[in-house]
């Protein structure tokens, strides 16, 4: 999935028996509207299956890769390459192509443009734009001139990409790539990466951060180095402590922390969860030689600093432990400068399998993770130590995500949820079925009354230069207006292009401000553009948000950059005004109080400080298909009504009924106060038969009830919930694939 405007979210799947179409095949891809919470498919010619994918500088994605054509059961499709019979290359039943060189690349479109126009739709003919080589599982990570590198992965493969033993390290008989190459080419051929070669077999969707200098972190295995892609050298660091594998398929969540000015932007990476198995559990292609569901997932955390600004050596630093550990878990940067995981399992690994070397009965179907972990977990970087993770007032979700499940920050700051299918194909009859059920998680700052609005959002940020005014309303806060103010930040988050537990290229950024309170109860906040370094936050779409005592605006986009793949031009750093307070004005916010009593996390501010204050958020179960299916999807506030204009800041929406609003740190959402619930509809929490008690779902899902507080609008029709009642319309009438 990602985010490709304020208003759409765009969705890709595998080949497979998927029952929404496209023409006459299963459908690949589909258009998700935010507002209407439905889904519309789209054409997509090649297999896309685990592919990679980025954003362009002019808010345009490309994804690259995939598997080869595949038919029913993942088997090779019925018209294969000449003379290779092990190659697909188009299949009659599912309609796909090869996808293992494809390049893709989508402009996204908004309401009021025609979706069925090639402008809106996927470009997707490998015949006329490929890569040079074969990538499947691979890495893509954006140059601070918005040019993409492509690292990696597999030409063909199973559940780790080695043999055994593993006496080709470099190729494993052709079906490994241990180069990288560069979109767009600009006559680059592809070049070999020794980094690939020392973490073979655990190098799939290798973990890879651009750094200020303009080199990367990458990780895999686990070893870890940073790289000069432009040179090749590699400078080995430290290793991952306790050799536990971040990468795929064990798939610890990672992110760079936000980026600060109060510590001139200093980079931090952190990886928790995942898992660690001896190199002989990790078995080859055919399987783990170790049946991985009783594994237990890691608690771990570590961070890493690459380039320490005052010189000091490199090294990971054991950070505070998950609550539970997880496989698969993905890290979601919110606008409060905290980052969200959700998703997962608690033991085993990604993957799925028909066995393992021990194991020819599985026990969950041919998933490789059990115990699915629904509660969402919130990572507070600017706690002390020992106090940085809770889960205070998180609901479990009902929904097991685990392989191929996918999470994203929307426009509204909410997170949109989905996804899940531990099988080789379309399978609704096993414990851990394919999912097309979404959900939505509304974090805790929707417990506040009222959120901020501005005005005077940007369409474009640069990199230095002179800086911009927004204008905050008065009905954004309740309290003093210089309390407000004092504890106001404006906030840039790219979402990223999300697969695997991973959101490749998320990024989030505090941008310097100063403010002026004005007589009215206004506030103006001047507000600098980027550091004058590309590196940091590379050119292309991002949102902005204002945040006010942790509570955030709904986003507006914005594209950083010139929106062209070139040297970005750079100005000094913006020089801001001097704060200007002014006594004696207070905010018209809404300050009501709440009709459910005291949470028990409520402090006041001269008591104890609560991990999250008013909680208010949960997982919000969706009631109906979304993504290829297109059905109906009434998730909570799916009436609220987005901006016409890229300024989706500009309106108010209701955050329930909790007092205070974002007038200053004692009135705000996260640091206490009362905070209002939603009902529920029991239907839209319906686990699976055997939830709760059971070990499929372990410990953590006891508590699951089908008495939810949290609720959408009422629905009665029972058809709402079936994810076939409603056949997916088609974005054109075109009953091919595409331009073959």
């Amino acid at each position: 999935m990602f985010l490709g405007n304020t208003e759409k979210v765009y969705i890709l799947d595998k080949a497979e028996g998927n029952p929404a179409k496209f023409g006459d095949f299963p459908a690949m891809g589909a258009v998700y509207d935010i507002a209407s919470r439905k889904a519309e498919t789209m054409a997509v010619s090649t297999n896309v299956f685990c592919s990679s994918g980025m954003h362009l500088p002019n808010g345009s994605y490309a994804t690259f890769g995939g598997n080869g054509a595949v038919g029913k059961g993942g088997n090779v499709s019925d018209i294969t390459y000449p003379g290779q019979k092990n190659s697909g290359l188009y299949d009659t039943v599912y309609g796909d192509y090869d996808g293992t060189r494809s390049i893709r690349i989508l402009n996204p479109c908004k309401d009021g443009e025609d979706f069925t126009s090639p402008h809106c739709q996927w470009f997707d003919n490998a015949s006329l734009l490929s890569m040079q080589s074969q990538r499947w599982y691979s890495t893509a990570e954006p140059l601070g001139d918005g040019s993409i590198v492509l690292i990696g992965g597999f030409t063909n493969g199973g559940y780790i990409n080695r043999n055994t033993p593993n006496t080709d390290p470099k190729y494993e008989g052709g079906a490994a790539n241990p180069t990288f190459e560069f979109f767009p080419a600009n006559g680059r051929t592809p070049q070999d990466m020794n980094f690939m070669v020392k973490t073979s077999g655990l190098n799939a969707y290798a973990l890879t951060y651009l750094l200020k200098s303009g080199k990367m972190l990458v990780q895999a295995n686990y070893s870890t180095i940073i790289w000069d892609p432009i040179a090749n050298v590699e400078t080995d660091l430290p290793d991952m402590p306790d050799q536990i594998v971040r990468v795929y398929p064990a798939s610890g969540a990672n992110a760079m922390l936000p980026l600060l000015p109060e510590n001139n932007y200093t980079q931090t990476v952190i990886f928790c969860g995942g898992i660690y198995m001896t190199d002989e559990q990790w078995g080859n292609y055919s399987w783990p030689w170790a049946d991985t569901w009783t594994i237990p997932a890691s608690k771990k955390c570590h961070t890493i600093t690459p380039e320490p600004e005052d010189g000091s050596p490199v090294d990971y630093v054991e950070d505070d432990d998950l609550p539970v550990g997880r496989t698969m878990g993905q890290f979601i940067a919110l606008p409060d400068l905290t980052l969200l995981v959700v998703n997962g399992g608690a033991n085993g690994t990604a993957g799925y399998s028909t066995r393992t070397l021990y194991t020819t009965e599985m026990p969950f179907g041919m998933s490789l993770a059990a115990e699915p972990v629904g509660q969402p977990a919130l990572y507070d970087p600017s706690k002390p130590k020992g106090q940085r993770w809770s889960t205070a007032g998180f609901q479990s979700s009902s929904i097991a995500r685990l392989y191929h499940s996918s999470a994203i920050l929307l426009p509204d700051a909410s997170v949109l949820i989905a996804g899940s299918n531990p099988n080789v194909d379309v399978n609704l009859d096993v414990i851990f079925p394919t999912t097309y059920k979404a959900e939505v998680f509304y974090p805790s700052y929707f417990a506040a009354s009222t959120r901020p609005t501005f005005t005077g959002a940007p369409s474009t940020l640069s990199y230095g230069g002179d800086p911009f005014d927004l204008q905050v309303s008065a009905s954004s806060y309740s309290g003093s207006a210089n309390d407000a103010a004092d504890n106001t930040t404006v906030v840039i988050i790219r979402t990223g292009w999300t697969t695997h537990g991973m959101n490749m290229g998320q990024r989030a950024l505090k941008l310097n401000n100063t403010y002026t309170v004005n007589q009215d109860g206004s506030i103006t906040l001047h507000v600098s553009q980027l550091p004058p370094n590309p590196n940091l936050f590379q050119p292309g779409p991002a949102l902005l948000f204002v945040t006010m005592s942790g509570i955030p605006s709904n986003g507006s986009y914005v594209i950083v950059g010139t929106g062209n793949i070139e040297t970005q031009p750079t100005k000094p750093a913006s020089v801001l005004p001097a704060s200007q307070r002014l006594n004696g004005v207070s905010g018209a916010g809404t300050t009501s109080s709440s009709s459910s009593g005291k949470n028990d996390n409520d402090n006041s501010k001269n008591g104890a400080t609560s991990h999250t204050g008013a909680i208010v958020g949960g997982i919000i179960a969706a009631i109906a298909a979304v993504g290829i299916l297109g059905a109906g999807f009434g998730i909570c506030m799916a009436r609220r009504r987005r901006a016409a204009a890229q300024q989706a800041s500009s309106l108010s929406y209701p955050m329930g009924t909790a007092s205070g609003g974002a007038g200053g740190v004692a009135s705000s959402a996260r640091a206490g106060g009362p905070g209002g619930l939603r009902s529920s509809d029991s239907s839209a929490f319906v686990p699976l038969s055997q939830a709760n008690g059971s070990t499929t779902w372990g410990a953590n899902a006891s508590s699951l009830s089908l008495n939810s507080p949290y609720y959408d609008d009422p629905r009665t029709a029972s058809a709402e919930f079936d994810p076939y009642h409603q056949n997916a319309p088609r974005m054109s009438t075109n009953q091919t694939r595409g331009p073959y």
